[in-house]
């Protein structure tokens, strides 16, 4: 296999665009070749079979999903309070969702692991880590709320995401911010008075 690494992550980004515009269907060596502007059979020289590609794929999307060492740190500023708290969800739930080819090439990542033994133990571990980070960081920073209420908010934020990346007109930018709000307040006790 092929070890040049710019062109590795040029094919693994043109297979999350393929992924996402076309389906995993769609997703072929030479769709890769094409949407990654490089000539015919080089994905085949980079990646042994289909579920290599779709292993990298999955690694690379949580790759470019991480956010940068500057918003890491934004995350630790400011106040522990509930308040904090749905800011940093709504911060989350933009932040996933400008990269729409990222995520909806996820989705389709997730529908193929139901028939891919496989892929749906990598992205298990995967999803498995990002959740345990995301409870881990929460209950680290002081925030108010508990590992469940964390757990529970994961999995209301992801189904916003997709909802605002499919069906954008179901629930607008306003709306959105507003119902992440209404949802941790009623997961997070308010804060204590100081």
């Amino acid at each position: 296999m092929r070890q040049n690494l710019a062109r590795r992550a040029a094919l693994v980004d043109g297979a999350i665009e393929v992924l996402a515009r076309d389906g995993a269907r769609g997703l072929t060596f030479r769709a890769v070749d094409i949407e990654a502007d490089v000539p015919k059979g080089t994905a085949s020289n980079y990646f042994a079979n289909r579920d290599d590609l779709l292993n990298q794929v999955g690694d690379r999307i949580y790759e470019r999903m991480r956010p940068d060492d500057e918003a890491l740190a934004r995350m630790t500023d400011g106040p522990a309070t509930r308040e904090r708290t749905a800011e940093l969800v709504r911060e989350v739930v933009e932040r996933v969702t400008s990269f729409r080819t990222g995520y909806l090439a996820l989705l389709e990542l997730r529908l193929e692991a139901t028939r891919r033994p496989h892929l749906r133990a990598v992205l298990t571990e995967r999803v498995s880590a990002d959740v345990r980070a995301n409870v881990d960081g929460h209950l680290s920073s002081g925030l108010p709320g508990d590992a469940d209420a964390v757990r529970m908010i994961y999995l209301a934020a992801n189904w916003l995401v997709v909802e605002r990346l499919t069906l954008p007109d179901v629930f607008p930018p306003e709306q959105a911010a507003d119902l992440i709000t209404s949802l941790v307040e009623r997961l997070i006790p308010p804060d204590a008075e100081g």
